[in-house]
């Protein structure tokens, strides 16, 4: 949150002074907790089972500060969705605050390396709320989806949901946030229709509806989604992973000759 002042530009000048203010409160309330980064990584299912390695690239949406069981993450479920025909390696390499420039160059050519069956792709919020500007977004996903596409089966990408309902961030700037993230969520929706192998997660549900006015299904610092919160994200995006996992194998099996 320290760095959530990158969200004023595109704010009138005339109303910048009010919005830093504003940016600064909720960055620094002392009422509320902080969380440490975490490591979904794991092992999921029958070792004798055909392998499904799931490597996951992105933000604190992946590393999931503030859920009180690792189990209950929404990478994680995923993860065991897929256990009872597949040996999971789940392999995380997301970093908290990343944004997609963070991920080209701090986690992207560890992810092409690994040869994922399926990558997951989980980053934007960062960008949305530090005033990226949509355009260089719009080129740095586009470099991590077509690096991805050079060893991994399938990508499963995200996208944004609304932050404009995360109740951390100040009233006053939530329209702008919801506008924008609805702006990046556009440009993920658009490669995932040029793609064949890529599979995006529909955000326009349950993934921002649930969250208005729900605290509950926040973290205590409200700002990360909790336990609860994962459950939803891992709901939504079930069906996105299936697809990508068979997508995956389809493409083991077409580069094997079978």
């Amino acid at each position: 949150m320290k760095r959530a002042l990158y969200a004023v530009p595109a704010v009138p000048a005339a109303a910048a002074a009010f919005v830093v203010v504003q940016v600064l409160r909720a960055a620094h309330r002392t009422d509320l907790p902080s969380f440490s980064n975490q490591d979904p990584s794991g092992l999921f299912g029958d070792p004798a089972s055909p392998r499904l390695r799931i490597v996951a690239l992105g933000d604190s949406s992946i590393t999931s500060p503030g859920v009180e069981d690792l189990d209950n993450t929404w990478i994680r479920r995923l993860a065991r969705s897929q256990a009872d025909r597949h040996h999971v390696e789940l392999i995380a390499l997301a970093v908290g605050g990343s944004k997609a420039r963070d991920v080209v160059e701090g986690q992207l050519d560890e992810a092409v390396r690994l040869r994922p069956d399926v990558a997951v792709v989980c980053v934007g919020a960062n960008d949305v709320i530090r005033g990226v500007p949509l355009d260089r977004y719009r080129d740095e996903i586009t470099e991590i989806v077509t690096r991805l596409q050079e060893t991994a089966g399938a990508i499963l990408l995200f996208g944004v949901g609304d932050l404009g309902v995360i109740p951390r961030l100040p009233p006053t700037l939530r329209p702008y946030l919801s506008r924008r993230s609805a702006r990046f969520d556009a440009v993920c929706h658009e490669l995932a229709v040029r793609s064949e192998r890529v599979v995006k997660v529909w955000t326009k549900g349950r993934v921002s509806t649930a969250f208005v006015d729900d605290e509950s299904l926040f973290a205590r610092d409200l700002f990360h989604a909790g336990d609860d919160g994962h459950a939803i994200f891992a709901e939504e995006a079930a069906p996105a992973m299936e697809a990508a996992a068979t997508i995956a194998r389809r493409h083991r099996s077409a580069a094997m000759g079978v």
